[in-house]
């Protein structure tokens, strides 16, 4: 409980701070870079080591995977069946089977399922949405984005170079050396600002101003991504037999929201900037409400 009125009150703070003008408009971006570059790889450096390699992690890895041809099979069939511009597309493809896993996920997981969710969360981060974002995102920039084509090497090398991805490479070699108290200390107060960061900027970006041309595919977007991916999930794992935390903490990993950085991304691209932004913040509003119903149903 004390995990919710925490997230809670810090989407409220950012909501405050953003009709009261007491912060830069641009702050947002600013929390988002000192969570991703200082706060998250202090949780990964924290609890990677304790992670137990297991059968259950294969499947944790896996299921990222699955959800992406899912995800990309029900895009495009439903830019065929209402004749969407190229660009609108693009967007979709992108954004939809990547996940808000790490920002978003920490928080979420932490508050349904305590910090034993962790491990399981920096598996499906690392191995699967990370090294989807390096090259299935690479693809669809390439197909889609401005021009036709863009630096798939750069991208690939800013994924493998991301401070998370580093993190979770050094807590992986340091698995037989138990960290000296004072160090431990200081990665646990860093680890700990990651919720308020987070979920602060997440209220300093939340608005609802769209076109009506947005609106289905947005719809649609959100629909895959928040409800059809995770519950898809589930039904996959439990006809397969598969129960447990790991498990759990994976199928509620696929129902999170899209990730911010592919939305900024495809705007960079020259896709359709409103509707990525659009599935970025609105994603993460419904959300509030879509993961409590898939968490349920577990």
């Amino acid at each position: 409980m004390a995990n919710f009125l925490l997230i809670g009150t810090c989407v409220l703070a950012g909501i405050l701070l953003r009709r009261l003008r007491i912060v830069p408009t641009d702050a947002a971006p600013s929390l988002n870079f000192v969570a991703l570059y200082l706060s998250l790889p202090a949780v990964i450096l924290l609890k990677v080591p304790q992670m137990a390699l297991s059968g259950e992690m294969l499947a944790v890895a896996l299921l990222p995977w699955l959800m992406l041809l899912l995800s990309a099979g029900l895009v495009l069939g439903a830019a065929r069946l209402w004749r969407w511009p190229r660009a609108t597309t693009g967007v979709l493809l992108l954004v939809v089977p990547l996940g808000n896993t790490s920002f978003m996920g920490v928080p979420m997981i932490q508050a349904f399922f305590g910090a034993a969710g962790i491990p399981f969360l920096i598996v499906y981060d690392q191995v699967g949405t990370m090294l989807i974002f390096a090259s299935y995102g690479s693809l669809i920039l390439a197909l889609y984005g401005r021009d036709g084509a863009t630096d798939l090497v750069a991208i690939t090398r800013k994924a493998l170079l991301f401070p998370p991805t580093i993190a979770l490479l050094l807590g992986l070699a340091l698995r037989s050396w138990s960290y000296p108290a004072p160090l431990s200390q200081v990665l646990e107060a860093i680890a700990g600002t990651l919720t308020p960061l987070v979920m602060i900027a997440i209220g300093l970006q939340m608005t609802l101003r769209l076109r009506p041309t947005t609106l289905a595919p947005l719809g649609t977007g959100l629909a895959i991504k928040l409800l059809l991916a995770p519950l898809a999930a589930l039904l996959l794992c439990r006809l397969a037999g598969l129960h447990g935390l790991a498990i759990d903490v994976a199928i509620l990993e696929a129902g999170m929201p899209p990730m911010v950085t592919a939305s900024a991304l495809a705007v960079a691209a020259g896709l359709e900037a409103e509707l990525a932004v659009a599935l970025a913040g609105l994603g993460i509003m419904a959300a509030f409400v879509t993961l409590p119903l898939i968490y349920w149903l577990l």
